[in-house]
């Protein structure tokens, strides 16, 4: 009995040795396929990087000068983002004139002095010299509606593509992402060899976006299934922080990062941790434009004729509005909306508002006709526009589509009057990382009401010199309150603040930008020109 355990003993022991020299036999050519692999594909990237190299020299031999490109996508849309990458041009263009620029743009079916002409009419800026755009041919690589699970990672490896695409097009000395795309950042600077600058606007992914999943809440693609299976949703929650792992690692690439505001600020600093390159750059505001509006024409004299010549100029106009006919109210009071048709803007909230607004007030003299809710925003493409008809609908759902206008793409004289002859300017996004329309309502002399999170709540809508500077709001019930609240305040009162609010916002003037963007881009600029 005992040999024959013995027996069984010795045959496992040879069993396992079998098993272990088949296990090696295994490993030990994979070892040596992947070390060959790995040295094929160093010296494919270094092969690369040295034609990639030899193409900058070229070009420079035959430019003779250094250049600058930078990357955005969607260049000739009307955001806050837009602006930023025409004031910046603007901005280098003045202080570095024997330096060329360049604009990476995915835009299709428009020429480049149709797009300079579009910054012209959105933003008042014209550029001081030319700059080159390159048309780049596959922008469907970082849409949203190309992928849709897994979009976060889908959006950041198709702009990996359609940043080498950028670089094989043109070789830069300086390439700088304007449009939040810090997957790219390491194919230029590894491969292409250049200096490396970035300027964001919203993280891709935040802690915040982690606690939505984390807490199984409907936001950010967060699927109804997904939120309601704990499994899914710690698998989701997986897939963030690996994905955030990776974005911090591609943007700590970036040899200066800039940042919109403060709460951006926080989450860069915690993702990408590179505090000494990151330095806070407020976006530019064209707040002089709508300087030149005395403040205390509103209310001072005649509460009634001057909402009169308000109501006459907003009936005079011919936009289409959101639903049914009738003219506009001789005595209005206008919110305007300002911000692009996207998702994250929240206009549904907007008019869900508006509608609990227009239910207090009533049928009476001072009540439901004499409330106008406009929104002005761009569409990037058709998804923006499908959703402009979605809020329609939702207009005539509700029944205030006779008092909502809808106003796309408008010129900036358009935007400005408007602005102008609002009472309130309503921002509704849940932590909007600045919020450019916010500073131009309070520029124009609109009273604020903005969402309480984000650059609003932190950088914005805050006290100056003691003094209110505008309201928050964060739910349908909130923001109609404060509607009521501010449509109740005395004229004076109303003054007070609107006073207060546009002494604030100079700190976010084009002077001001223009001033932190050159002293961000400082040490990389002068070392182009050696």
């Amino acid at each position: 009995m005992a040999g024959h355990e013995h027996h069984h003993h010795h045959h496992l022991s040879l069993c396992f040795c079998d098993l272990m020299r088949l296990l090696w036999s295994l490993v030990v050519p994979c070892v040596y396929l992947s070390l060959l692999l790995t040295l094929l594909l160093l010296l494919l990237l270094l092969g690369l990087r040295m034609w990639l190299q030899g193409q900058r020299k070229a070009r420079r031999t035959q430019d003779g000068g250094p250049a600058v490109a930078f990357f955005h996508p969607y260049c000739n849309a009307g955001g806050g983002g837009e602006r930023v990458l025409w004031c910046s041009l603007r901005t280098l263009m003045r202080r570095y004139p024997d330096v060329s620029f360049v604009v990476y743009t995915g835009d299709q079916g428009v020429t480049g002095e149709q797009i300079l002409d579009g910054a012209r009419r959105r933003f008042n800026i014209t550029l001081p010299r030319p700059v080159t755009f390159i048309f780049l041919r596959h922008r469907v690589l970082v849409e949203a509606s190309s992928y849709p699970h897994f979009t976060l990672l889908g959006q950041s490896a198709g702009s990996m593509f359609l940043g080498w695409e950028a670089l094989t097009s043109f070789v830069p000395d300086l390439y700088v992402d304007s449009m939040g795309y810090a997957f790219t950042l390491p194919i230029f600077r590894y491969l292409g060899g250049c200096k490396v600058a970035s300027y964001v606007h919203y993280p891709t992914v935040s802690t915040d976006m982690l606690s939505v999943v984390r807490e199984r809440n409907l936001r950010f693609n967060n699927a109804d299934f997904i939120s309601r299976n704990p499994v899914l949703s710690a698998v989701k929650v997986m897939y963030y922080c690996c994905f955030a792992l990776l974005y911090g690692l591609a943007g700590s690439c970036s040899d200066v990062i800039m940042v919109n505001s403060t709460w951006t600020l926080g989450h860069i600093l915690a993702l990408w941790r590179s505090p000494n390159r990151t330095s806070v750059v407020y976006p530019p505001c064209d707040v002089r434009a709508f300087l030149d509006v005395p403040l205390e024409e509103e209310d001072e004299e005649d509460v009634d004729e001057g909402w009169e010549e308000v109501g006459q100029e907003l009936g005079g106009g011919e936009e289409e509005r959101g639903g049914g006919g009738g003219g506009v109210d001789r005595k209005c009071y206008s919110i305007v909306s300002v911000g692009q048709f996207r998702p994250e803007k929240d206009h549904r909230l907007q008019i869900k508002a508006f509608r609990t607004l227009l239910d207090r007030k009533g049928e009476g003299p001072g009540g439901r006709e004499s409330l106008r809710l406009v929104l002005i925003g761009g569409c990037r493409n058709q998804e923006d526009e499908d959703r402009v008809l979605m809020l329609r609908g939702l207009c005539q759902e509700l029944g205030v589509a006779d008092r909502v206008d809808f106003k796309l793409n408008v010129p900036f004289e358009e935007l400005k009057r408007e602005l102008v002859d609002a009472t309130i300017g309503l921002h509704t996004m849940w932590n909007e990382h600045f919020g450019i329309g916010v500073v131009e309502c309070m520029a124009a002399g609109t009273i604020v009401l903005a969402h309480k999170s984000g650059g609003p709540k932190l950088d914005i809508v805050v006290p100056y010199e003691g003094g209110q500077t505008g309201f928050l709001a964060d739910s349908e019930d909130s923001y109609a309150t404060a509607m009521e609240t501010i449509l109740a305040l005395s004229p004076a009162a109303r003054l007070e603040i609107r006073r207060n609010a546009r002494r604030s916002v100079e700190r976010f003037s084009d002077q001001e930008f223009e001033a932190s963007f050159q002293a961000a881009t400082e040490s990389l600029m002068s070392r182009l020109e050696r």
